[in-house]
């Protein structure tokens, strides 16, 4: 059963921190709203691609408003659950206000590419593998890399300093020590507080601010991150098989993955022709 927020409810609600939605997106919304009869799966289906959307949603869901006993992760269930009215309202608070530069829209075009493309590889793989927490895979797959817009919007070098730390990733250094390093802060401490801030379940909120951190938990052979791991193993396949180094980091080798796969494929329990297999064929579908 929807219930229905009003334009004021939803803005208060949304009051915070605030990754900009897609321009494309935000477009094709706009127009499905105004068709005689919106179509929610439609809808649905397009607020699932933009990591700012997401957030916007999940977090009217999962505030007080709603009353939800766990919060969700699932982008289908959300707009179920808040209806058409609320939805248009959504889109309507989150529609972009004044122009983005063509620069700023060119650099944050590998932000959402990426988003997209990880969190759909993210579903499949966590369809492939038998994990039960699909809707958590897609939704760490989408938000992972939140903090990047923020970091952008903050640090004009921004990029510069993140293609330099996927360059400096390996086995003594994490992609974030090099942000660290020139910022005093980075995009997965920032991604963290973002996702809270979205009221994000703990569990993918904790796995977005670890997302550089696989070489120490992925090390350490203890079952208390049991959770933490499965979800990251997932999310650390799909960077790999979506290039993530070449999209955002501009580097031609995956140095990260070169440092943290073995152990990565040796606790999800696949071989590297197993995980090559398996890439291959997630590479095949995103061509079709």
């Amino acid at each position: 059963m929807s219930q229905e927020l009003s334009s004021e409810q939803i803005q208060q609600a949304l009051q915070g921190i605030s990754v900009p939605p897609q321009p494309q997106i935000m477009v094709d919304l706009q127009m499905e709203q105004y068709m005689p009869d919106p179509d929610l799966d439609v809808i649905a289906r397009l607020i699932s691609q933009d990591p700012g959307l997401s957030g916007a949603l999940l977090k009217i869901v999962n505030s007080p408003y709603y009353g939800l006993t766990n919060k969700i992760a699932s982008i289908q269930r959300a707009v179920t659950l808040l209806g058409s009215r609320s939805i248009i309202n959504l889109i309507n608070a989150q529609s972009i206000k004044g122009e983005m530069a063509d620069e700023t829209i060119v650099t944050l075009n590998r932000f959402w590419d990426t988003a997209q493309d990880v969190a759909m590889t993210s579903l499949t793989l966590a369809k492939r593998t038998g994990s039960q927490a699909i809707d958590e895979a897609y939704a760490l797959g989408l938000f992972h890399d939140c903090g990047i817009p923020l970091m952008l919007k903050r640090f004009p070098d921004y990029m510069t300093v993140l293609e330099q730390a996927y360059a400096n990733a390996g086995p003594d250094k994490r992609v974030v020590d090099t942000e660290n390093d020139a910022f005093n802060t980075n995009h997965a401490v920032v991604g963290y507080y973002t996702a809270k801030s979205w009221r994000l379940p703990e569990h993918v909120t904790n796995a977005i601010a670890n997302h550089h951190n696989a070489l120490a938990i992925f090390s350490d052979e203890s079952t208390r991150n049991s959770q933490l791991k499965n979800l990251l193993a997932i999310l650390k396949m799909a960077e790999h098989i979506c290039e993530s180094h070449r999209v955002l980091g501009n580097q031609t080798e995956d140095r990260e993955w070169n440092a943290i796969g073995h152990l990565v494929l040796d606790y999800v329990g696949l071989s590297d022709y197993d995980f090559e297999t398996l890439r291959e064929n997630i590479r095949e579908l995103g061509a079709n």
